[in-house]
């Protein structure tokens, strides 16, 4: 069984940085890949960014691209999300997920189904 535990969330200003928290616990997630993924009140869950666990390549929704950095720390099982220019239009719940079946790869990296375990997410309010 695979937990995965978001923190870091809360309310800012536009312009204001914040970084988010993925806690990983239950299997070794060396082999595998991370993403993060948001919902918005009324929209559909959509990709933000993903990274294998060990590094390598990284992608990123162009919506955020050139703002958002992932990142991941084997020794502390966590994967972060560092947020900078953040817009109000970054609004809404984060959520990390983990790949442990192995779908995962540069074509399909952006794809929810490719993940097998979410987090309960967390919120991101940005205030114009």
């Amino acid at each position: 069984q695979v937990q995965l535990v978001e923190s870091g969330g809360g309310l800012v200003q536009a312009g204001d940085s914040l970084t988010l928290s993925c806690a990983a616990s239950g299997r070794t997630f060396s082999s595998y890949a991370m993403g993060w993924f948001r919902q918005a009140p009324g929209k559909e869950r959509e990709f933000v960014a993903a990274t294998y666990w060990s590094g390598g390549s990284t992608y990123y929704a162009d919506s955020v691209k050139g703002r958002f950095t992932i990142s991941s720390d084997d020794a502390k099982s966590t994967v972060y999300l560092v947020m900078n220019s953040l817009k109000p239009e970054d609004t809404a719940v984060y959520y990390c997920a983990a790949d442990t079946s192995g779908y995962y790869s540069g074509s399909t990296y952006y794809r929810r189904n490719v993940y097998d375990y979410w987090g309960q997410g967390t919120q991101v309010t940005v205030s114009s």
